[in-house]
Parts: C-alpha cells; sequence; structure tokens
C-alpha cells in the first residue's frame, strides 16, 4: 500500500463579503460553528493549516496570515498562503463551504496525485470549483512565479488538474455561502432533526 505524502491546507477566509453587507463570513455561524471552523474540520488531517484572512479563535490549529493588502483578491491571497506551505502537497479550500467533508479532500488529494499536479472538485453543472482543489506544491508555487492575472481559472487552469465529481444533494461540498440567504438555508441543513 502506497503512504500518501503529508498536505498542508490553504484556506482563503478573507475578502469584502460585499453580498453580505461586509460582514465576517467566514465567522458567520452554521449549524452553531464557524464556517471557516467546518472547512478547517474538512481538512483535519493536514499537517498544517494556513488560513489567510483576520486572526479569530477558531480554527485554534491555523497559522494565520494576511495578503497584501488585505482583501486584494484570491490570487494575493493563495500567495501569502503558499509561503506558509512545507508539504509537498495542498489542499486549496474557500473558508465557506459548510458541507466539506474529509473524505472529499481525500478524494481531490487521490485524484491530484494520480493526475500529478492537481485536481479540482467540479460541480453538478460541471464547473470547476477552483477553491476546491488538491494541488502539488512546487507545480503551484511555479505557476504563480511568472501569473500577473487575477483568476483563479487562469492561474490553475494551465495545470490541467483532475476533475473531480461527487454525488450530491443540497449538502454538495462546493455549497458556498455568499449571500443572507444561502446562510440561512446552509443553517438550516446542517442542523440536525427535530425528534
Amino acid at each position: 500500500m502506497r503512504v500518501p505524502e503529508p498536505f498542508d491546507a490553504v484556506v482563503l477566509a478573507g475578502g469584502r463579503a460585499r453580498r453580505l453587507g461586509g460582514a465576517d463570513k467566514p465567522a458567520a455561524p452554521v449549524g452553531g460553528r464557524a464556517l471557516v471552523a467546518r472547512v478547517a474540520d474538512a481538512a483535519a488531517s493536514a499537517a498544517r493549516l494556513v488560513v489567510v484572512g483576520p486572526p479569530r479563535p477558531e480554527p485554534a490549529r491555523a497559522v494565520f496570515v494576511r495578503e497584501d493588502p488585505p482583501g486584494a483578491g484570491p490570487v494575493p491571497a493563495l500567495r501569502a498562503g503558499l509561503a506558509e506551505v512545507t508539504a509537498p502537497w495542498v489542499a486549496l479550500l474557500a473558508g465557506d463551504l459548510p458541507f466539506l467533508r474529509p473524505g472529499d479532500v481525500a478524494l481531490l488529494l487521490a485524484a491530484a496525485r494520480d493526475a500529478g499536479d492537481g485536481a479540482v472538485l467540479v460541480d453538478d453543472g460541471g464547473r470547476e470549483q477552483w477553491l476546491a482543489g488538491c494541488w502539488r506544491t512546487a507545480a503551484l508555487s511555479s505557476a504563480l512565479e511568472g501569473y500577473e492575472g487575477a483568476s483563479l481559472r487562469g492561474l490553475l487552469g494551465p495545470l490541467g488538474p483532475a476533475a473531480v465529481r461527487v454525488e450530491a444533494g443540497e449538502r454538495a461540498p462546493w455549497y458556498d455561502c455568499d449571500t443572507p440567504a444561502e446562510l440561512e438555508h446552509a443553517d438550516r441543513l446542517a442542523r440536525p432533526e427535530p425528534r
């Protein structure tokens, strides 16, 4: 049996949350836990957890860094987070994915290792979810070196990632919370059924 190489996780948890009126979206509770803490749980087997965003009480084990300037976008945030990565593989995750699970991250890692440089989650509409993927750290660093664009698709697409599809219902691992209605819906789905 092949022993998997270790991986780190970079969670992008900054941004301006314009559609939420500038609220601290990663700290928003879903099912009684902050969104960013739920994402950290999905990456619990990461050797190192790097959160790009303002320091907050949870996840307690995280290394917090900021892009310069704060709120500059996902590519500068990725640069700041990747500077803290020491493992040969890295999971790149959005801080607002309440239903991402450890099994989803494990599938992405396995697919990335098989593909060579990376893997990305694909939603049920066939769209790549660039903030739900796993990458060879060296390949990601090389891609960032000469990249001057602002698009994660422009940065990550040329790496030829494997597409990972999972069976999902309403609790899809790519479900993100950009609006108050999406947050409320996620919170309802995350709460246990009354007896």
